[in-house]
């Protein structure tokens, strides 16, 4: 009778344990399964958010209500760089020329973030204080090409020569479940700004 008592004592412990196992298992996969839920939810709706000015911004190159203030368009862009941009736009549509700079800064702006690759990216009008935005922006890539569709290599002699370009965008989540960061890739292939083909 003991030996039985024993038997049971041991297998209903090697029983709980299974179970207890499995139901922290379960709890940890599901925590895992919110963070990272959340974070793809938060990385999609920051890319939204820089795809819609990126796009609205950079359509207007060489745009001015005022036309004879930029009568050539193709003079419109200033610098050209992979990781950069700063050309000559209306930006609220007064009839003035304002300039726009877009720049990624470096990792090291954001050390105190968790997620080790996140960067500011810049947004300056005129000479306007910087507007950063952390929206978890890991790369920031333009590629640029000619009216042949030729891409332009670096660095960019004559910024007359853009026609068209492609916008590379990659957001991650700020922060992680056990540094697994939910990455959202967009890609604009082929922008191009209306006034910018007005030669």
């Amino acid at each position: 009778m003991g030996y039985s008592v024993i038997l049971d004592l041991l297998g209903s412990t090697i029983v709980g344990s299974i179970l207890m196992l499995t139901l922290f298992r379960v709890n940890g996969s599901a925590v895992e399964n919110t963070y990272v839920g959340n974070g793809q939810l938060t990385a999609q709706e920051n890319t939204t958010t820089i795809v819609q000015i990126l796009e609205s911004d950079l359509r207007k190159i060489g745009y001015c209500a005022d036309w004879q203030k930029i009568p050539n368009p193709s003079t419109a862009v200033l610098f050209a760089d992979s990781s950069s941009i700063k050309y000559l736009t209306d930006v609220d549509n007064d009839g003035n020329v304002d300039s726009v700079f877009y720049y990624l800064g470096p990792t090291s702006e954001l050390s105190s973030t968790p997620n080790p690759r996140d960067r500011l990216l810049y947004r300056i009008v005129n000479d306007d204080t910087p507007n950063e935005a952390n929206l978890g922006v890991t790369t920031f890539r333009i590629h640029y090409f000619d009216d042949s569709g030729n891409e332009l290599s670096f660095p960019i002699a004559n910024t007359g020569e853009i026609y068209t370009m492609r916008i590379d965008l990659c957001v991650e989540d700020v922060s992680a479940y056990d540094q697994k960061y939910s990455s959202v890739f967009w890609r604009q292939i082929k922008l191009a700004a209306k006034n910018l083909r007005n030669r």
